[in-house]
């Protein structure tokens, strides 16, 4: 009788380890991701010159939200911010392009500024995770390499029948606001590294160019 009792006893145990072994890996997923998604570097911040203005996304910016701009992570990517300096933590979320100096790897709003104390130093060392479970996948982005913009239609269709001899997946974007309409010749790419091939190619020959990224 107290071998069986023994035994109900360990297997519950057992039963417990596991449940709580469950729970504990599954708040690590959430949090914290595979070595490839972490990166450390400087972060900086930007603030009122940019409020009120289109992100790369397309979004108005809003200083005083959690978001930030980086430069490959997909629109709507949500990262854990850790202040190296101060062991500060926040979340915000990817919705701009930036910044374009060279070590710096996160360019965040001014709200996520002052939540990490670094308004004043303006630069600090960070290191940011990816929160796999609520962000898009790296391949969730719609991409094109525009090579101009013209307010005549007909200048459109001959650059575009200029780039269809080297290029394919080539189409015009009509923008037009309250003064004026614009014909955007622009390339698809499947993938960022195959937009930046088809930009660098383009750059060579005196295209002055940029890469487009939406959901």
């Amino acid at each position: 009788m107290d071998f069986y009792k023994s035994q109900r006893l360990n297997l519950v145990f057992l039963i417990f380890l596991f449940l709580i072994g469950l729970l504990f890996s599954s708040c690590t997923r959430i949090k914290y991701i595979k070595p490839g998604y972490i990166q450390t570097g400087k972060a900086s911040w930007y603030g009122p010159g940019f409020h009120g203005k289109k992100t790369s996304s397309r979004e108005i910016y809003n200083m005083h939200d959690m978001t930030a701009a980086h430069r490959t992570l997909p629109f709507g990517t949500y990262v854990i911010v850790t202040n190296l300096n101060n062991e500060k933590i926040i979340t915000v979320k990817i919705n701009d392009r930036g910044p374009f100096v060279k070590g710096r790897i996160i360019d965040l709003s001014y709200a996520a500024a002052s939540a990490l104390d670094m308004v004043g130093p303006g630069v600090i060392p960070v290191r940011i995770e990816v929160i796999q479970e609520i962000s898009p996948s790296l391949n969730s982005q719609n991409i094109s390499v525009q090579v101009g913009a013209f307010t005549i239609k007909r200048n459109a269709e001959v650059l575009k029948t200029h780039l269809s001899k080297t290029f394919s997946d080539i189409y015009i974007a009509r923008f037009k606001t309250p003064h004026q309409t614009y014909y955007r010749v622009r390339i698809k790419a499947e993938s960022k590294q195959k937009a930046n091939n088809i930009a660098l190619k383009l750059q060579k020959v005196g295209y002055n160019v940029f890469i487009l990224e939406w959901q």
